[in-house]
């Protein structure tokens, strides 16, 4: 039931964020392909209001996606039922954010902060373009009524492929103010170290 529900929640949310959606389409297309254009993004109040907007909404089907496909599913969960399931996915993936955003503001530098957010934030543009990728995965081996193991492995593949682009990007940004080891060491304890404990924490 509470997943039902969510379906309609997010095809809800969507329905009503569709328009602005279109129309920061380019914009998150140019921000894949130009360093520049995550900075023409996060300079528009307006659009990059409405990008962390989209990303919040996404966070739904990436829920459940998880729960569906068992892409995140460590052994202490499997004895849950399908609700409580749900809910405790919902919250290793609020962990995992609220965790960012913490190291997020110990981290931050007193000085020249401006491509640090700018670092930061470009995460919501990946996490969207990641999300639509999916849900187009979903959406096309469910027509052809495939195997789950064929949906994880290419969920995975396609996480996998956008978090290694992410990071790309976010050196580049960082390395605008930061010398090669400030770089590392900043992305070792904002992406890191935050990605490892949700990996550990499903492994174990």
């Amino acid at each position: 039931m509470l997943f039902n529900v969510l379906v309609v929640v997010f095809v809800l949310l969507m329905m009503l964020q569709l328009k602005r959606a279109l129309q920061l389409a380019p914009l998150l297309g140019d921000s894949l392909f130009r360093m520049r254009g995550s900075s023409t993004l996060e300079n528009s109040v307006r659009y990059s209001h409405d990008r962390n907007n989209l990303a919040l909404t996404l966070l739904i089907p990436a829920v459940l996606a998880a729960v569906r496909y068992h892409l995140y599913r460590p052994s202490f969960m499997e004895a849950l039922s399908p609700d409580v399931y749900l809910l405790a996915v919902a919250g290793a993936f609020l962990a995992y954010i609220l965790l960012r955003r913490i190291l997020f503001w110990w981290m931050r530098p007193h000085r020249r902060d401006d491509n640090y957010v700018l670092a930061y934030q470009t995460g919501h543009t990946y996490f969207i373009v990641e999300m639509v990728l999916v849900l187009a995965t979903v959406g096309l081996l469910t027509l052809f009524d495939a195997e789950d193991w064929l949906f994880r492995l290419l969920i995975y593949v396609q996480c996998a492929l956008a978090y290694l682009l992410f990071i790309f990007r976010k050196t580049q940004i960082l390395s605008l103010f930061c010398n090669p080891l400030r770089t590392f060491l900043y992305l070792c304890g904002l992406e890191f170290f935050p990605a490892a404990l949700l990996i550990v924490s499903a492994a174990l």
